[in-house]
């Protein structure tokens, strides 16, 4: 046997059973190894010595089960706040996640600076309806501090059967102090696409996050859009509050849009984290302006979308800056039936931009304004109020042959209105539409 097979095979017998080697001196069967090999018995050798100390001396006998994957919980969690170590019980709560339909109360969560944080919440869910916003910091839960619970913990907590209640502690910047709120966990089923008509001509596709399905949703979504408003003068993306989910959806959907060049593309250590993603063309192009909505809370794959469009010049991107998760995590399952989710990767915009903790800056900074309605004295909304000619009595109404009736207008649907009115960054972005298709009517009138 050859000698270099001999010595990784005495390396292997040695990491596995480490503590035994250890405590019965075989330590003499592996010398024969390099100096970063004998560092690394010395750490495992530390390690043996600060198991068997545990064994036998902590005040109750503890499990070495217990010691070894509290070992690998903790290995991982100095990494980074995305890599850890799933029990098969844990692992299995992420394979219901993915299914799209889980009991819980529709947060994407993440460990920013050490503490538990909201990405986003997810639309039409309890922690959406409760009002909890991207970059809240969850520091209890049902009463327990969040210090030091990873992230797997802290979701094996939050959900739980429908019907059932979870009260979190929240921190949030603005507020003087901690506050609790308490949740009536639900069904989580996700509709990745939303779709409205704005105004006649402007289309609006809401991507709440990336399913195995979202871009045959959005393509149907695409078609249904086109077919009502011949010919499109106008779309918005929105990406605003979703935390990501697959990477190839956020390659489809940014394909969706671009017939040529880089999407998006991935670094990592191993040959086979070194990846690229490329734009085809598409049968049924899509040859009209796009603003995509962005904020702090849209993440990962998002960014990717967002990133991509921005970068081929396909899309204006308005909003507030993205929250900055440039990583990609590998699952990695392992024979108990537990798993890791391992980072193993970086991904770049098409023009070498890493996101990672920056985040995608917005083309148009629009910081999102709350809907404060003023009320009058009998509780009743107050608006603006002015004068006009219609307002004065006996004035004059001109029949101009399109409406058919004198004075009629075409009515906004209501949902669509209210929309409009309590969400300003969507505003601009029809408002920039708009422009964009008047200024290029002006600027063909004077070629």
């Amino acid at each position: 046997m050859r000698k270099d097979v001999i010595k990784k095979f005495l390396m292997a017998a040695c990491v596995v059973f480490v503590a035994f080697i250890v405590t019965r001196g075989l330590i003499g069967y592996c010398a024969d190894v390099s100096k970063s090999d004998e560092s690394l018995f010395k750490q495992l050798k530390l390690f043996a010595d600060v198991m068997d100390l545990v064994q036998q001396q902590y005040v109750e006998k503890v499990d070495t089960s217990r010691l070894i994957h509290g070992a690998i919980k903790g290995m991982l969690q100095e990494l980074d706040p995305h890599s850890t170590y799933m029990t098969p019980d844990e692992y299995k709560e992420l394979q219901v996640e993915t299914s799209g339909s889980f009991g819980g109360i529709g947060i994407e969560i993440t460990i920013r600076d050490n503490i538990l944080t909201i990405v986003a919440p997810l639309a039409g869910t309890p922690a959406d309806k409760a009002g909890l916003k991207p970059n809240d910091q969850i520091i209890r839960i049902n009463g327990e501090p969040t210090k030091d619970m990873s992230l797997m913990q802290a979701v094996k907590k939050l959900r739980g059967p429908k019907g059932t209640k979870v009260t979190i502690t929240i921190l949030r910047e603005g507020e003087s102090r901690p506050f609790d709120v308490t949740l009536v966990r639900d069904i989580i089923r996700i509709q990745s696409v939303k779709f409205k008509t704005l105004e006649p001509g402007y289309g609006y596709v809401r991507i709440t996050s990336f399913q195995s399905d979202t871009t045959d949703e959005l393509q149907k979504a695409l078609r249904k859009l086109e077919k009502k408003n011949h010919p499109m003068k106008g779309l918005i993306l929105d990406l605003r509050n979703n935390p990501g989910g697959l990477l190839d959806q956020a390659v489809r959907v940014s394909d969706e849009f671009l017939d040529e060049g880089l999407i998006v593309y991935t670094k990592g250590r191993t040959k086979e984290q070194q990846m690229k993603f490329e734009a085809h063309k598409n049968k049924e192009p899509h040859k009209y302006p796009m603003v995509v909505l962005v904020n702090g809370g849209s993440a990962s794959a998002s960014e990717i979308v967002a990133g991509a469009l921005q970068d081929q010049k396909r899309a204006v991107i308005l909003g507030e800056p993205t929250f900055g998760k440039g990583s990609v995590q590998t699952v990695i399952p392992l024979k108990d039936g537990s798993a890791v989710r391992l980072t193993t990767a970086l991904y770049y915009t098409p023009s070498g931009r890493s996101i990672q903790a920056k985040g995608i800056e917005p083309d148009i900074l629009v910081p999102a304004i709350p809907k404060r309605a003023k009320k009058n004295k009998q509780g009743k909304k107050e608006g603006g109020f002015s004068i006009r000619e219609k307002d004065l009595p006996k004035h004059m109404e001109i029949d101009d042959g399109k409406s058919g009736k004198k004075g009629q207008t075409s009515q906004m649907d209501p949902e669509v209105k209210k929309m409009l009115e309590e969400d300003n960054q969507l505003q601009r972005a029809l408002d920039l539409l708009k422009g964009i298709t008047i200024l290029a009517k002006t600027i063909g009138a004077y070629r």
